[in-house]
């Protein structure tokens, strides 16, 4: 069984069912075999944007009243933030400022999971990276 973490734009794009995800990605997270993680950075970081204006998905914005559900319908498993977390989130040597950025970052490589992201940085983090 492979583990994965989803970045808050492929999860976004998951929810959206937009054609942004790579065919790659959208397999990682389609396959039942997998284990996909969503981050509740990731939580933070789009109820932070759509309170700022920045995020006016429909198919996102419901979600967000509903996100436990979402998680539960997509076979999605939670994953929380732990101090040892943001000890590495803001450690890394990376030139990277974006805090949710980082934070999963971290999460993926504590865990040794796969990184579902476009962001190319991630592999400057040593993340492995999938897309």
């Amino acid at each position: 069984m492979n583990q994965y973490l989803l970045d808050t734009h492929a999860l976004i794009w998951w929810l959206s069912t937009t054609e942004r995800l790579s065919q790659t990605a959208r397999s990682v997270i389609e396959n039942n075999a997998n284990s996909i993680f969503v981050s509740s950075v990731s939580g933070w970081e789009m109820t932070i944007k759509r309170r700022a204006g920045k995020l006016a998905i429909p198919a996102v914005l419901r979600v967000l009243d509903n996100y436990q559900t979402m998680l539960d319908d997509n076979g999605f498993i939670a994953l929380p933030i732990e101090i040892e977390d943001g000890l590495l989130a803001g450690n890394l040597d990376i030139p990277h400022r974006d805090p949710f950025d980082r934070m999963l970052f971290a999460q993926a490589l504590r865990r040794d999971l796969g990184l579902v992201s476009i962001d190319g940085i991630a592999d400057q983090a040593g993340c492995r990276r999938i897309w």
